[in-house]
């Protein structure tokens, strides 16, 4: 009504005016040029995250970081990434003084899963996409280099330049639950035991309070080295870490031998050093890489099974100039690995020669090898005689973990992994009575032996571990009878632990069980594999039975193995509960294995050693998949 009231003359000069206005409007924005024309264009969310705190980074997830696409893969292994990076600063990859700045106090542990996990991820994955550089994070501890670090190294690609910023808002350390507190205890034992009695030596002799030397490089404390990591045992692992630095000499005059040295002391090295970042484990995994070299200067080029590691010389055992087959091929990912780290090709070249000649061989029985092969002759000896047991059984284990390192290029190792397992079908899988347990005998000049080793417990992990990697269902089934059988070679035993061997009865009988045990077969040595087929059972399949299998093994280990004073013993009576009979050690590989597996196998968290990005040796020490799957 108003606007009618007016006169002509006043409605043109209230109109005339707005159009000014406007016009005036347009202007403006406009000579804002691209700014005002970003500003209109970016989604809500990217202007959410511009409104951060400027300079705050995120540190990457406790303990290992969670699994990414191959085209995302940036702040993990650049080097193992297929696409270019982008052009970042680069500090050595591993600095000489690591910072380490405790947690928040006020962190609690708190789950990654569920809701917490639903909430957080897009929040996180817009934040990282803003992401220039990585920090390293050990369960809520920001682990930075000293900036003052040399040039990078021209051989070793090198991660982003870490952050001098603490993060607050990074995700929350990874939860413990009560099982695995109870692998913590028992690890805290154990170092208890060897750190009071045996500090810097090979192993523990727990009852007599003493130490035994087999090389004399502190062989418990370096298996020992990436469990502490993984189980969060700051304190533990900087203690072990000053050893290392300060006591861990090569330049001794003393025989070692290459697998072992190669599986427990390189393999934890390297692996320490990826899981860590500390240049101090690559270097003396260079150290002692090329001192076992000498052990490939043969005429066949199958390495000896001795080195001298001051002197540079190798020889065989004073009684053979054979090298079991298992361990001149149980070597490789070790070798390889440091070959890719240092640029050094000498290394991989080594190993991969010797698989070369193997696959080569004639002697083999569909895809199963003989258990001795000649250092001169290059030739298998003692044919005839085929098993899954000692002296043969990682052969097979690192035929598909070889193919997995490498990105599942390699197709020499996949025919001979699978013509192998084809072969155990057919010569060595029988079914024992009366339970019907499929169990993996051995084979003699044509007889075949009801005999297993509870070392051939690895091979349900390893079954599985190919099967979740492309390979046939079928040996996931198999994977799954398996691992029954060696679940039951606890069950079926008075103690509730498994002897080094068994004897599986094929005919009913009254009164017997499935599994037969022989005096001279039934001690334990708190061997590692039914736990690790256990772990990669429960990682691929979710069944909570694996889980409350390893529990019981834990617990009896507990009860009968488990000395006061501090450590766990090895013992040489399984039936007798009253008096299993200590026998006064405890394995390396007790800590390097057996407690890691029952940790990771407790765990819900599959980004925790996560088996898309990584392949455990077989002294369980996890290494980088060089391609992410």
């Amino acid at each position: 009504k108003k606007w009618k009231q007016l006169s002509r003359l006043q409605r043109s000069i209230i109109l005339f005016l707005f159009a000014f206005l406007a016009v005036c409007g347009v202007i403006s924005l406009t000579s804002m040029g691209e700014p005002w024309k970003s500003l209109t264009n970016k989604s809500l969310d990217e202007q959410r995250t511009e409104s951060e705190v400027p300079g705050l980074k995120l540190a990457n997830p406790a303990v290992l970081p969670a699994p990414q696409k191959a085209d995302a893969n940036i702040g993990d292994y650049p080097e193992l990434s297929p696409q270019k990076q982008p052009k970042l600063p680069h500090v050595r990859r591993s600095p000489s003084n690591l910072q380490i700045k405790p947690p928040r106090r006020d962190v609690r542990l708190k789950t990654r899963h569920a809701t917490s996990r639903v909430v957080e991820e897009p929040f996180q994955a817009d934040k990282e996409e803003k992401m220039e550089k990585s920090v390293i994070s050990w369960r809520g501890a920001v682990i930075e280099p000293d900036q003052n670090t040399e040039p990078p190294s021209s051989k070793i690609k090198e991660p982003e330049k870490p952050s001098s910023v603490e993060a607050e808002g990074q995700k929350e350390p990874v939860p413990i639950n009560e099982r695995q507190m109870a692998v913590i205890e028992a690890f805290r034992h154990a170092w208890k035991g060897y750190k009071d009695f045996a500090w810097g030596h090979d192993e523990l002799k727990p009852l007599s309070k003493s130490y035994s030397e087999w090389f004399g490089l502190g062989l418990t404390l370096v298996d020992a080295l990436d469990t502490m990591w993984i189980l969060g045992l700051k304190e533990e692992f900087e203690e072990a870490r000053k050893w290392v630095a300060s006591d861990l000499v090569f330049d001794k005059n003393v025989d070692v031998n290459l697998f072992e040295s190669t599986i427990r002391i390189l393999g934890g090295l390297l692996s320490t050093y990826h899981l860590s970042g500390d240049s101090l484990f690559l270097e003396k995994a260079k150290d002692i890489g090329n001192r076992l070299m000498p052990a490939f200067k043969t005429p066949s080029k199958i390495p000896y099974s001795d080195v001298n590691i001051g002197r540079g010389t190798a020889h065989p055992p004073r009684w053979t100039s054979d090298s079991t087959v298992a361990e001149v091929t149980s070597i490789q990912l070790e070798f390889r690995e440091l070959s890719r780290l240092t640029g050094d090709e000498k290394f991989q070249k080594a190993v991969d020669e010797v698989m070369k000649h193997v696959h080569m061989l004639s002697g083999k029985n569909d895809g199963l090898v003989p258990m001795f092969i000649n250092t001169n002759s290059g030739q298998f000896t003692h044919l005839g005689v085929y098993t899954l047991g000692a002296r043969a059984d990682s052969y097979y284990e690192y035929l598909l973990k070889q193919w997995i390192q490498g990105g599942k290029k390699e197709n020499e190792l996949l025919e001979d992994y699978m013509r192998a397992i084809e072969g155990v079908k057919k010569h060595l899988l029988q079914r024992s009575q009366p339970k019907k347990l499929t169990f993996v005998g051995e084979l003699a000049h044509g007889h075949f032996s009801a005999k297993m080793d509870h070392l051939v417990c690895f091979l349900p992990g390893t079954l599985a571990l190919g099967a979740h990697n492309g390979l046939t269902t079928d040996h996931m089934k198999l994977a799954e009878a398996l691992i029954e059988t060696c679940y039951q070679m606890y069950a079926q035993v008075e103690t509730g632990l498994s002897p080094e061997i068994v004897h599986f009865n094929l005919h009913a009988q009254k009164g017997h069980k499935d599994v037969e045990i022989k005096p001279a077969d039934r001690h334990n040595l708190l061997r590692p594999e039914t736990v690790e087929s256990l772990f990669y059972m429960y990682r691929f399949t979710g069944d909570k039975k694996y889980q409350d299998w390893g529990w019981e093994i834990l617990q009896n280990f507990n009860k009968y193995t488990r000395v006061p004073t501090g450590g766990y013993t090895s013992i040489n009576n399984v039936q007798n509960p009253s008096n299993p009979e200590p026998r006064d050690k405890m394995e390396s590989f007790f800590l390097g294995e057996t407690l890691k597996y029952m940790f990771l196998l407790f765990s819900d968290d599959i980004d925790l050693i996560n088996l898309d990005k990584y392949v455990f040796n077989t002294e369980a020490h996890p290494l980088p998949i060089w391609v992410p799957a």
